[in-house]
C-alpha cells in the first residue's frame, strides 16, 4: 500500500514523497491519519528557527493529529485495530524519575517527539508506540480531535492553576491555546473571565467561548492587580511579565507560551512583595492528555469552532503560509 507525506529537508526545503506505507515495529501501530493541525512550531521548523536539539531533518513534521489505527505491530492488541484515537508527541521512556512521578512531560531521556525527531502527522499515515494512545469515542469527529495536542497543553496548565468558581480570571492571548483555555476555563464557573490579546478580531470568537469580555492589553485601564489567576498563552515577549502583573496580590499565575532568549523578564521585587504563585508549563503530562481527552469525548470543550481552514497535503506550502498572519485565520488543518 502506498503513503504520502511532506518531507522537510532542510530548513525553506519541502517535499511531498508517495512511498510505501510505513510498517509497525513491536509494541506499534501504524495510523491512517485524517487530520493535522498547523501551529507556530511547525513554521519554526520550517524557517529553521527551531532550537538544536528539538529538531531532526530531514523530517515529516505534524505533532497535531488523529485518525484511526490500520495496523496493529506484534506485542500490540489486535483490538486496536479500527478505533480512533490520538497519541502523545513525547515520546517518553517510562522508567526515569520524572516519568515514575507522572511529570511525563519532564522524561529526563533524550529529547524525542513525534512530529520533530520522529516522523508525524502530515502525512497518510503516522507510526507511533502504542503505549502512547488515547482512544476517542467511535464517534469522535477527527477532524476537531486533531486539536487534541495542544487541548492536552492548556489542560495542563488549567490543572496548574488550581480554578475555583467565582474566581476573577484572567487569559492572556487569543490564539488556539488562549481559547482553548476559555473553554476549559469556562467550566468551573469564574465570575469574569477575560480575554487580552491585541487582535481585536479574537473578541467575537472569545466571547462565543465563554469569555465575558475580551480586551487589548492596556496597563492603564485598571487591569493591573485585578485577576486571582492569569493563564498565559502567547509566548509573546513581554507577555510573561504581563501576565504576573496582571495577577492580585496572592494570585497565581501559569505561564504556557514557548519563549524566545530576550523575553522581558519578570520583576523579582514585584513577584516577592505580591507573594505570588507563578507555574509554568512545558507540553502535557499523560494525566493532562487524558483529562482533555475525557472533556471532548464528554463535550465539554469544541475544538472544531477554532478550524477555518483545511487544505489537501499537496498544498502544504500555502497551508503553512497562512499561519501566524491574517488574525482572523484561526486553526489551520491538513486533510491527508
Amino acid at each position: 500500500m502506498s503513503s504520502r507525506a511532506i518531507v522537510v529537508d532542510a530548513p525553506g526545503r519541502h517535499r511531498l514523497v508517495n512511498g510505501v506505507r510505513p510498517e509497525p515495529g513491536p509494541g506499534e501501530v501504524v495510523v491512517r491519519v485524517a487530520a493535522a493541525g498547523i501551529c507556530l512550531s511547525d513554521r519554526e521548523v520550517y524557517d529553521g528557527r527551531r532550537a538544536p536539539g528539538y529538531v531532526r531533518y530531514p523530517l515529516i513534521p505534524g505533532h497535531e493529529w488523529a485518525g484511526t489505527v490500520e495496523v496493529a505491530g506484534p506485542g500490540t492488541d489486535p483490538a486496536l485495530v479500527g478505533r480512533r484515537t490520538v497519541a502523545e508527541g513525547f515520546r517518553i521512556c517510562g522508567t526515569c524519575d520524572r516519568c515514575r512521578c507522572g511529570e511525563t512531560s519532564l522524561c529526563t531521556a533524550a529529547y524525542a517527539e513525534t512530529g520533530f525527531t520522529h516522523p508525524g502527522g502530515f502525512a497518510d499515515h503516522v507510526v507511533v508506540p502504542a503505549r502512547l494512545l488515547h482512544l476517542l469515542p467511535d464517534d469522535a469527529d477527527l477532524r476537531a480531535a486533531a486539536l487534541l495536542e495542544p487541548a492536552a497543553v492548556v489542560a495542563a496548565a488549567v490543572r496548574a492553576g488550581a480554578p475555583e468558581p467565582g474566581e476573577r480570571i484572567a487569559v492572556v492571548g487569543g490564539g488556539t491555546l488562549g481559547l482553548l483555555a476559555v473553554q476549559f476555563l469556562a467550566r468551573h464557573s469564574p465570575g469574569e473571565l477575560a480575554v487580552i490579546d491585541p487582535r481585536l478580531e479574537r473578541a467575537e470568537l472569545a466571547r462565543a467561548m465563554g469569555a465575558t469580555e475580551a480586551r487589548p492589553p492596556d496597563p492603564d485601564d485598571g487591569m493591573r492587580g485585578r485577576y486571582d489567576l492569569v493563564i498565559e498563552t502567547a509566548g509573546a515577549p513581554s507577555t510573561a511579565a504581563d501576565a504576573v502583573l496582571l495577577a492580585r496580590r496572592g494570585g497565581r499565575a501559569v505561564l504556557t507560551g514557548m519563549f524566545a532568549p530576550g523575553a522581558t523578564g519578570i520583576d523579582p521585587v514585584h513577584l516577592s512583595v505580591s507573594q505570588l504563585t507563578v507555574r509554568s508549563v512545558f507540553g502535557a503530562s499523560s494525566a493532562a492528555w487524558s483529562f482533555a481527552v475525557r472533556a471532548y469525548a464528554a463535550g465539554l470543550i469544541d475544538p472544531a469552532a477554532l478550524i477555518t481552514h483545511e487544505f489537501p497535503l499537496e498544498r502544504y506550502a500555502d497551508a503553512l503560509a497562512l499561519v501566524g498572519g491574517d488574525p482572523k485565520t484561526g486553526k489551520v488543518l491538513l486533510r491527508p
